[in-house]
């Protein structure tokens, strides 16, 4: 997730005023739970290495058993945006459905609704109960060893440096993996899914933002977090970004900006020319340092741009809104991703995957309720590869 900071007044709409960023109204509520939730996070207390060892976190477009995303029914947190923020859940569901199997994680008392909106190719349960939608942040990094083999690592989620209430999320990782039967170790650091994207072959990117910093990792050093991310992720080598620090809940997550599309290959999602605020300047520098880095095995990266939208032409007028083409979903030959209103743009993005993944559907959905969150569709969904 991504989302712009506080700029003064009389600019672009994009940036929110101080205390409206990125998921800002879900702070305020969240965050007298949170404390509570880090007394039940003992695997973040008492945190076993990954054995990587053959194992791999797989690039996204491999081909996945299913997705797993989680239901959101927290008034507390959501307040009335609630109703439409259920309905992009669903429609996001319902859509990667026709690819691959999806399971949603709800809440006992709201599975009903959840499956009432999902419909019948969606399956509910209600055993692993949630706080709130951010499955790539709370839920297991699946791996995989090229022999059939699969486990998974959890991430000790914190929420997103204890910013929100997390006492369910930080579980679901592990129990995720108990459902499926696969066995977890948990990092030695504390992230998100979104704050860490692999290329499948040993090379990872990250910002400083959000995984140097106290609020989840505390005394620890980028050498040190370095190791326990390629421990993690079955990697050997991280490519790191500056970010933005304390503008927005995830302090700056690269799966709003830079993906993967292989081994050597990534894409950037630029801003317009005329931007030149924290998170423009941050896509800038993502840009310039992957254009210049190399993978793990000294392959030269093919940097790519993906342009973005003009923010005063988008359908939602929510200074928080996320408008992050770049944050797309690969499930079994689709790519789901979004369109804001900015006609030209969206297409044009929709022409640029489709010519990045030519044998994948291009699906592009109306997700503007979610967008308010400060999230999209990569930030709802988790994958499990195949074996």
């Amino acid at each position: 997730m991504n989302r712009p900071e506080a700029n003064p007044a009389g600019s672009n709409r994009r940036h929110a005023r101080p205390g409206l960023n990125r998921r800002a109204f879900l702070i305020a509520a969240g965050a007298t739970a949170a404390g509570a939730a880090l007394a039940t996070t003992t695997q973040g207390n008492a945190r076993a290495t990954a054995n990587a060892g053959t194992f791999r976190a797989p690039i996204e477009d491999v081909r996945h058993t299913r997705t797993w995303m989680a239901w959101p029914d927290s008034t507390s947190i959501w307040g009335n945006k609630l109703s439409g923020v259920q309905a992009d859940i669903a429609l996001i569901a319902r859509t990667i459905a026709k690819y691959e199997p999806v399971v949603m994680c709800a809440n006992s008392g709201s599975a009903a609704k959840a499956r009432q909106l999902c419909g019948s190719t969606v399956t509910v349960i209600g055993s692993i109960p949630v706080d709130d939608c951010w499955m790539r942040d709370t839920g297991p990094v699946f791996r995989t060893d090229g022999a059939g083999g699969l486990d998974a690592v959890g991430l000790n989620f914190n929420g997103w440096g204890n910013k929100q209430a997390h006492a369910k999320d930080a579980l679901v990782a592990g129990r995720i993996a108990s459902y499926v039967g696969v066995p977890i170790t948990y990092a030695d650091l504390v992230g998100e899914g979104g704050a860490i994207e692999q290329d499948g072959a040993g090379t990872l990117m990250a910002t400083r933002s959000s995984l140097v910093n106290r609020n989840r990792n505390p005394g620890m050093s980028e050498r040190q977090l370095e190791s326990a991310m390629c421990e993690a992720y079955g990697a050997s080598k991280v490519i790191w970004f500056d970010g933005v620090r304390g503008q927005d809940i995830t302090d700056d997550h690269v799966d709003a900006t830079s993906r993967f599309l292989s081994p050597g290959e990534a894409l950037v999602q630029m801003p317009l020319a005329s931007e030149n605020d924290a998170y423009a300047r941050d896509a800038r520098q993502q840009f310039s340092i992957l254009s210049a880095s190399t993978t793990s095995t000294g392959i030269p990266m093919d940097t790519m741009r993906l342009q973005g939208p003009d923010y005063n032409k988008i359908r939602s007028t929510n200074q928080a809104f996320l408008a992050s083409y770049a944050n797309f979903y690969l499930c079994n030959g689709a790519v789901i991703s979004a369109h804001f209103g900015d006609t030209r743009a969206d297409q044009a993005a929709k022409a640029t995957l489709a010519r990045l993944y030519p044998d994948r559907v291009i699906e592009q959905l109306n997700i503007d309720r979610l967008g308010t969150g400060g999230g999209g569709i990569h930030c709802v969904t988790q994958q499990q590869p195949v074996a």
